[in-house]
């Protein structure tokens, strides 16, 4: 919510503007709506970020995505690399902006994801759970698994407005079959981003794979304390532990 380090990130709003959609979005009788919040900002201190995470929670939105801000390729901020807040500050910011968000009623279900109870994101709960999704519009990618063969299937739509509407052409740019060997890391790199545990018939109905091809690599993120698997009603359910979120790269090289 700082004007300025709105400009620095491209962004076509400011501050103000920010805080009346939220409040229209409340006074219009909507329901649910989000609220979409990076810190580790260039410049930021942890009383600026956790200021600017304040102001969201006073808005009271039913859903939060808070994120650390990430320099991807191609960017300005990849050409030019700004000055980033230290190791500690990060951590401090969230440590502390976690802390915030419990005390206020919003639990973490994913990881950049809080939301009051009720009101999770189901569209995107779909993704983190290996599930289904068309992909409609230029450019639009889609997940399909044929229950009958166990296939994924993963299409990508003509990016083109032009060639996306010629008649001629059944929209598709791009449709390719996810090899069995690429299924667990798939399903585990959005699973694990989620803070509930998955089930050994999860994953199989999922991949279409029986447990054993990823039970060893299970086993070592135990080892390693970046997993653990709890035993309901004799079934097992793997969870990621507090040090696996924080350390989830690391977790998913397992899975490579």
């Amino acid at each position: 919510f700082s004007s300025d380090k709105l400009i620095k990130l491209g962004r076509i709003h400011d501050s103000d503007q920010a805080k009346i959609a939220a409040k229209l979005a409340t006074e219009s009788g909507v329901t649910s709506f989000n609220l979409d919040l990076m810190h580790g900002l260039p410049n930021q201190s942890l009383n600026n970020a956790l200021d600017d995470l304040k102001t969201a929670i006073s808005l009271n939105p039913n859903h939060i995505s808070w994120y650390q801000l990430t320099i991807e390729p191609n960017t300005i901020f990849h050409s030019k690399p700004p000055k980033l807040p230290i190791d500690d500050i990060l951590w401090e910011i969230q440590d502390q902006g976690v802390k915030l968000l419990n005390e206020a009623g919003y639990q973490q279900y994913e990881i950049s994801a809080y939301a009051k109870p009720g009101y999770q994101c189901q569209h995107n709960l779909n993704y983190w759970q290996y599930g289904d999704y068309l992909g409609i519009g230029c450019g639009a990618h889609g997940k399909i698994t044929n229950s009958r063969t166990q296939k994924i299937i993963r299409t990508i739509k003509v990016k083109h407005p032009k060639g996306y509407l010629d008649n001629s052409r059944d929209f598709l740019d791009q449709l390719s079959e996810v090899d069995e060997s690429d299924r667990p890391f798939e399903f585990m790199m959005n699973q694990l981003r989620l803070h509930s545990a998955f089930n050994i018939n999860q994953f199989q109905a999922s991949t279409g794979l029986n447990i054993s091809s990823v039970l060893p690599l299970l086993k070592k993120a135990q080892q390693r304390k970046l997993m653990v698997c709890e035993v309901k009603d004799n079934e097992e359910y793997w969870l990621v532990t507090q040090t696996g979120q924080r350390y989830l790269n690391d977790l998913l090289e397992i899975f490579l």
